[in-house]
């Protein structure tokens, strides 16, 4: 069985490109032929093409819907490394960069201008994404040269616009109704806002687990030492934020956790500190889908970024993280509020995928495994 594919880096993630009828052919349900392209369950994946991080075993399944309105109509996928499942229950923001880039070089999109939109809709969320990918004179640039924290090496530059993205997931921002509340683990009680934009985010004050906002870059290594506490408070707010029936049904993927701070007394450039974590494990950078939800909390009174911020809604939100400062941007687009990040995006390599065995569970004509 062969099966074609890009491999695409969108901001600080990597991704595996599929469309839809390229899977349907395969006659596979995806929750079986993901894992088994990637090599999972293995934690090195090395008999497959999963990175073995968080970060990298992804993959995103496009296709050319008929509602004249969208463009292109994306599902995400967090493959599993141990464990042979897929995540389906939530978008990467990260990730999401790479499906305007790639509508664009297979034709999908004609450039237009010096700034190509193209309306996106995400399956997993139902969120619609405006993307805005930079094509100077109507093309992309021979070589592309856009940076961005966490990542190397230059890209394809593409703004994300979140269009209206308040509750996507759960039905309301606040999906307990309350700014704050309180979640014992550990023999502790945890003040925690829950919240839910981009992706649903439980966020917690870097004090309260030990860490000093004065030294941001020491995060990571406490937080590594916390993770069994932090992984309880994640499935209990999973069980408050109605995504799951017991902590134990929670998801892998969501909610994600977020540990906050006001920012050091000598950072002038960020208006918060902030580490994510994705998978059980501390972020390297940011999930984007994340911060979109750190920029509604931020802009929402009560919440602890918005006890930080002062719940303030400027254009503009700077985010402290491990791989340097991230902006985002707010702004009203016919009536609705758009909250954006850019990006950049590059694909790495065209390729053909060999499986080396035939796999049974069919799968439904409508590919309805990955939209759920």
């Amino acid at each position: 069985m062969k099966i074609e594919a890009e491999w695409m880096r969108g901001g600080t993630s990597k991704c595996w490109v599929f469309e839809t009828g390229q899977l349907d052919e395969t006659g596979t349900s995806p929750d079986v032929l993901l894992p088994r392209l990637f090599g999972s369950p293995d934690h090195r994946q090395i008999d497959g093409v999963g990175g073995a991080t968080s970060t990298t075993s992804k993959a995103m399944i496009l296709h050319r819907p008929a509602d004249a309105g969208v463009d292109v109509e994306f599902t995400f996928a967090q493959v599993g490394i141990e464990e042979a499942a897929v995540d389906w229950g939530s978008n990467c923001g990260n990730c999401s960069a790479v499906v305007g880039l790639y509508a664009i070089e297979k034709g999908w999109v004609v450039p237009d201008g010096d700034v190509t939109r193209i309306v996106t809709r995400n399956t997993n969320t139902g969120q619609v994404i405006i993307q805005r990918v930079s094509t100077p004179a109507g093309a992309l640039p021979i070589v592309p040269q856009a940076q961005m924290p966490g990542v190397p090496f230059p890209g394809y530059r593409v703004g994300l616009g979140f269009l209206d993205p308040a509750g996507k997931t759960t039905g309301r921002l606040l999906p307990t109704g309350s700014a704050t509340d309180t979640i014992i683990a550990g023999g502790t009680r945890w003040t925690v806002s829950m919240v839910d934009a981009g992706a649903p985010v439980v966020m917690l004050r870097a004090e309260e687990l030990g860490l000093d906002p004065e030294r941001h870059a020491s995060w990571t290594a406490g937080l590594e030492l916390q993770l069994d506490t932090l992984e309880h408070i994640r499935r209990q707010a999973a069980v408050r934020m109605g995504l799951a029936a017991t902590p134990g049904e929670a998801a892998r993927a969501v909610p994600k956790v977020a540990v906050v701070s006001a920012p050091a007394r000598s950072d002038a450039e960020s208006d918060v500190a902030v580490v994510m974590l994705s998978m059980g494990k501390p972020h390297p950078a940011l999930a984007i889908t994340g911060s979109i939800a750190l920029t509604l909390a931020a802009r929402t009174p009560g919440t602890l970024l918005g006890d930080i911020t002062g719940g303030t809604a400027g254009p503009t939100l700077r985010l402290r993280t491990p791989a340097g400062v991230i902006e985002t941007w707010s702004e009203e687009c016919d009536g609705q509020l758009l909250v954006g990040v850019d990006r950049t995006a590059r694909t790495i390599a065209t390729t053909t995928i060999h499986l080396p065995e035939a796999l049974g569970t069919a799968v439904d004509a409508s590919f309805a495994g990955a939209t759920r």
